[in-house]
């Protein structure tokens, strides 16, 4: 398990404007570029051991036990709805396997859409740890969630450019130090995001997972849509919280409960109906 309060006696390293790399000689630029990486890989491997776990445990935190009422667990779905919802379970047990070309285009896709003019010099690079992953290989931090994962990240790159990289690169509002590792927080979100609608059932019971239903029936896209609007949400209520690293379980908990208000309506036909969705504009 990894120690917060050693990583903070060690490793805190406060960047100001004169610390900036434009600003430093050949020496200072290597060190300070050292600082980042190595901050950023920390923080990763910390909310990747309390967040991305087994299923069975990360229920613990998700998994808020609910009475269906007969008329959602009897809700009858349509041969569309059906099927949709079955092929987005199937989904959620794709493993990511790094042997796989397709997964190994894919994760450079991602990179490439995430930093156009910077050259990804492998597979396994230090150059990740850029982007939030925990180590040198992001393969490795796969297991929480597998390909879905990485097929959300690459749904909001390429649906939401403009917001992806508002996200990616911390742009809007006041920032934490310590923030939030962008592809890790977006694996946690993706596993979020299947137990709160019930993806391991073989049918969901509650009312915003039936709503779900209904939505999916209208627009095979709706959990990657569902996905972005997520980590919007995310992102603004870490910025309201004034948020660090600590309150990571929370602010996703907070997301989630909000969701699945939203979901609840009875007023929402499409994904994009969703209050929410407005904040991929912002």
């Amino acid at each position: 398990m990894c120690s917060f309060g050693f990583f903070l006696k060690f490793f805190c390293f406060q960047v100001d404007e004169d610390d900036y790399p434009w600003r430093q000689n050949k020496d200072s630029i290597l060190e300070w570029l050292h600082k980042s990486i190595t901050r950023k890989s920390i923080l990763a491997q910390c909310i990747t051991t309390a967040m991305v776990a087994p299923r069975t445990w990360f229920g613990g935190i998700f998994g808020v036990k609910r009475s269906a009422s007969n008329k959602y667990a009897d809700y009858k779905y349509s041969p569309v709805q059906e099927t949709r919802y079955q092929k987005l379970r199937e989904r959620t047990n794709v493993p990511f396997d790094e042997t796989r070309i397709e997964h190994q285009k894919a994760l450079v896709e991602l990179w490439n859409l995430a930093y156009p003019n910077v050259t990804l010099t492998g597979l396994i690079s230090e150059q990740w740890k850029e982007m939030g992953w925990q180590g040198e290989n992001p393969s490795t931090d796969f297991r929480g969630c597998g390909f879905l994962s990485l097929e959300n990240l690459l749904f909001f790159a390429k649906t939401f450019p403009a917001a992806f990289r508002r996200l990616l690169l911390k742009q809007p509002g006041k920032r934490a130090e310590w923030e939030y590792p962008f592809a890790i927080a977006g694996i946690n979100i993706s596993f979020m995001l299947t137990q709160m609608l019930e993806l391991y059932s073989v049918k969901p019971r509650c009312v915003h997972c039936v709503n779900f239903v209904k939505i999916l029936g209208e627009d095979e896209e709706a959990f990657d849509v569902l996905y972005c609007i997520a980590f919007a949400m995310m992102d603004a209520q870490w910025l309201a919280m004034h948020a660090s690293y600590m309150e990571f379980n929370e602010v996703l908990q907070i997301t989630r409960t909000q969701l699945e208000r939203e979901l609840a309506l009875d007023d929402i036909r499409r994904i994009r109906d969703l209050p929410a969705f407005n904040l991929l504009h912002h």
